[in-house]
């Protein structure tokens, strides 16, 4: 596959997998919102099963609406933010405003990884432990990732401060994959036998390790050319000519 259209695969893979967070953040805070007004209620029990299913996955947030917001927030910003830092088009011709946005993306990204280690311990884990493994460990990776970019950046180390990006947003990026993933296990529940609690976990688990394996496959197959690092040095000795003159 050539290098143009593989890359007209991803950003659609990007613009699909981003639409579907910002679809499950909108609906999250629908669901939350009576909730932040009148208080926690418990559900009205379901005569459908699966519907029953769903009602007890919409609960787990409800008992917590502050610190659900407070994680899934800055995590659509995060989403919508990530084209900007990613292009280089905009990157070169913009770079004051990929800056500005890139201190954004990263508080954006502290405060998601933050809440979700404290969400790991705070809240009983649809999945149970082996879910709260798997976003214990991530969300551990995730704020690593994010601390390595910011560490290169300030270095002027552009090309680690890059993979580390890649490797942060893969991670951050991978909760919306989870969520057609858990969509697959739930259909064929009737089939397995297989019930939240059971495959919650290895659905986060699955999602999580297919954006690592496809980072570190992008990082390896497509490192930063010299004609890149070029326009990023020209870019900023521009930026500086602007703010002395």
């Amino acid at each position: 596959m050539e290098r143009s259209t593989l890359r007209r695969a991803l950003w659609t893979a990007l613009a699909f997998l981003t639409f579907i967070g910002c679809a499950i953040v909108i609906r999250r805070v629908v669901a939350l919102t009576p909730t932040l007004l009148h208080g926690y209620r418990p559900p009205a029990p379901a005569a459908n099963p699966i519907a029953a299913r769903f009602g007890n996955l919409d609960d787990t947030f409800n008992r917590y609406p502050l610190l659900a917001l407070i994680h899934i927030l800055p995590g659509m910003l995060f989403l919508l933010l990530a084209p900007f830092q990613f292009s280089a088009y905009f990157r070169s011709r913009h770079l004051r405003a990929h800056r500005i946005i890139g201190r954004t993306f990263l508080i954006c990204g502290w405060i998601v990884g933050v809440t979700a280690l404290v969400m790991s311990f705070a809240m009983p884990a649809i999945g149970g432990v082996n879910q709260a493994a798997a976003t214990t460990l991530f969300g551990v990776l995730f704020l690593f990732a994010l601390g390595k970019a910011y560490i290169h950046i300030r270095r002027r180390e552009i090309t680690l401060h890059r993979e580390w990006m890649i490797r942060a947003f893969a991670i951050g990026l991978a909760v919306t994959t989870i969520r057609p993933i858990v969509g697959v296990f739930f259909a064929t529940s009737r089939i397995s036998g297989l019930t939240p609690h059971e495959f919650f976990g290895t659905a986060f688990w699955i999602g999580f390790t297919i954006h690592l394996i496809v980072a570190e496959s992008w990082i390896r197959t497509h490192p930063q050319s010299s004609q890149f690092q070029q326009m990023t040095v020209r870019a900023a000795s521009n930026a500086r000519s602007e703010a002395a003159s």
